[in-house]
């Protein structure tokens, strides 16, 4: 009785939400819409999205097909997984996401992608972990005019 409540529960699985978002990062760093990734899978777009959001979970064939299109690994959509299955909360995922959809983050992911060296990696993570750590302390201290200040740059 307990192994059925645990299936029957409406709330996505903490792994089957890692393994869809990190399907979404890869399609959007690709540029990939969610109709082109479907068409190539032979499944719908909203299939796609019920994938990217956890809903439905992946079959291994279909992962195995998904990750030859996306040019990754299988391993791929498990890097970074906790073991336990808690992975990443689910609100630090939407908010990679959202923001690898936006033309900023494709256009940063892009070309920090292109770094090979190591270093200059880490340094450029650290001066952007600096610059947000400093952005935060403005956005506490007077939020909506941090916010009013975010909308002006966009």
């Amino acid at each position: 009785m307990t192994q059925e409540k645990k299936l029957s529960t409406n709330a996505p699985n903490a792994i089957d939400v890692y393994v869809g978002s990190r399907l979404k990062a890869r399609r959007v760093l690709l540029g990939m819409s969610q109709t082109v990734l479907g068409e190539r899978l032979g499944i719908t777009f909203q299939q796609i999205q019920k994938y990217e959001k956890g809903v439905n979970r992946m079959g291994a064939s279909r992962l195995q097909a998904a990750a030859e299109i996306l040019g990754v690994p299988v391993s791929y959509f498990f890097e970074e997984s906790e073991p336990t299955g808690r992975g990443v909360p689910d609100s630090e995922l939407a908010a990679v996401t959202d923001f690898l959809g936006t033309r900023e983050g494709l256009a940063l992911n892009r070309a920090f992608s292109s770094i090979r060296d190591v270093n200059v990696r880490r340094g450029l993570v650290a001066l952007m972990k600096s610059i947000a750590e400093a952005e935060g302390a403005v956005d506490e201290a007077r939020p909506a005019a941090a916010q009013a200040d975010r909308a002006t740059l966009r």
